[in-house]
């Protein structure tokens, strides 16, 4: 089976200075930078239908719940939907 290629976005590949991020990008790259095995979750609200302020909002929400037991923003699906949001559809690939 072929390994999945590694996405490659301006907040992930580490060549943009973190001071030139969005502020959701910056985000979502301390998350990926500090816990790497989190990356599809962090895609999948980065990749989300929503608002910049939105986006900031769900990677907070799902930042803030990785050390609370139960919290349900755990799910990113969760966390894009409960800052107004629309999860991106499950790939299958």
């Amino acid at each position: 089976m072929a390994k999945a290629k590694k996405k490659v976005t301006r907040w992930s590949d580490g060549s943009i200075d973190v001071e030139e991020l969005e502020p959701a990008e910056r985000i979502a790259h301390e998350l990926v930078s500090e816990f790497a095995d989190l990356a599809p979750s962090v895609e999948k609200i980065m990749d989300a239908e929503i608002s910049d302020d939105g986006r900031t909002q769900a990677l907070e929400l799902f930042r803030s719940s990785l050390g609370t037991i139960g919290d349900p923003n755990r799910d990113p699906r969760v966390a894009i939907t409960a800052a107004g949001g629309t999860p991106p559809p499950h790939k299958t690939e």
